[in-house]
């Protein structure tokens, strides 16, 4: 297959995604849930932004365009943690669970079709989240991985909802927060098919994936996958990028994303975050240099982040 998909309606004349990645670097949106908490939404809930699907679409739009007028130009849609079965245990059945997995990519298109009303000019790309298996489980097992399960049934896990994503049309699967490189090989033989390129992005601990495998032998399935048009991490310590940027690079020779969280630190039982924020707007040329050519931030990076990030980085972002 090729990396190329079709024009949407909000930006019908947009080079694709893996085109824009080869000509230059590529701005990525902040977090989610921290821009919507930061608009007085409470997301103190198993199903974390996703349950905004259901009770306040709205909210998720303002968030994305928030985004997109502070200079990002890939916003990544609220599906992170939207499953089947995470809907299913808050009663919502497999036909409406299908219409709020679609209704994420329509709102982060409706933000981007805002934004060109606004004036923005530049090229606004949709990526469809697909979080880890771990991320249902609502339990911090997405840092840990190794949930017991085989390659086999987390692809059985992550097949279906990628096919509901698939039909609403993003420019590319956010493959993201992945913990262990055997759920990263199920979600790239899910992947396939679909007519939808991927990025695959590893949440690490040093030079290790955290369910400690080495990244050399984490990214070496993304090589070969033609479907991935960019490999890296994210949701990490600012700290951790340089040196995974630079093995994703050097391992698979495609371009790397990088978002990492603000640089303070996840309490899963507690659910919040501690510590200072280490996130700077100066790092990213260390990054752009190691071979990022998607740069982003993930929890805990907002819109001002990303703005700074956009200023950083022009004229070399698209």
């Amino acid at each position: 297959m090729t990396s190329e998909t079709p024009s949407s309606p909000a930006q019908p004349a947009s080079p694709s995604l893996a085109e824009a990645l080869a000509a230059g670097t590529v701005v990525l949106d902040g977090g989610m849930s921290n821009q919507l908490e930061s608009a007085g939404h409470d997301l103190s809930d198993a199903l974390w932004s996703a349950r905004l699907l259901a009770e306040r679409p709205e909210a998720i739009t303002e968030a994305h365009l928030a985004y997109y007028e502070a200079g990002a130009n890939v916003a990544i849609t609220s599906s992170y943690q939207a499953t089947f079965e995470g809907f299913a245990q808050r009663g919502i059945d497999r036909e409406e669970a299908t219409r709020l997995l679609g209704l994420s990519v329509e709102l982060a298109r409706e933000a981007a079709a805002q934004a060109h009303a606004k004036g923005v000019a530049r090229p606004l790309w949709v990526a469809a989240s697909v979080g880890p298996y771990g991320a249902m489980l609502a339990d911090g097992s997405e840092y840990r991985g190794r949930y017991g399960l085989s390659v086999e049934e987390l692809e059985r896990f992550h097949r279906p909802r990628m096919e509901v994503l698939a039909a609403a049309r993003p420019d590319v699967f956010a493959l993201e927060t992945v913990p262990d490189a055997d759920e990263a090989r199920a979600l790239l033989r899910a992947a396939r098919g679909l007519g939808v390129p991927a990025w695959l992005t590893y949440t690490v601990s040093g030079d290790r994936t955290r369910a400690g495998q080495p990244l050399e032998e984490a990214f070496a399935p993304a090589a070969d996958a033609d479907e991935v048009i960019a490999v890296g991490v994210n949701c990490c310590t600012p700290e951790d990028v340089d040196g995974a940027a630079a093995i994703a690079a050097r391992v698979t020779g495609k371009p790397v994303v990088v978002y990492p969280n603000s640089g303070e630190a996840w309490d899963a039982e507690a659910r919040a975050w501690h510590g200072r924020s280490t996130f700077t707007a100066e790092q990213v040329r260390g990054w752009q240099a190691a071979g990022a050519r998607l740069i982003g931030g993930c929890c805990r990076v907002g819109p001002e982040a990303i703005g700074a990030i956009a200023r950083t980085l022009a004229p070399a972002a698209g």
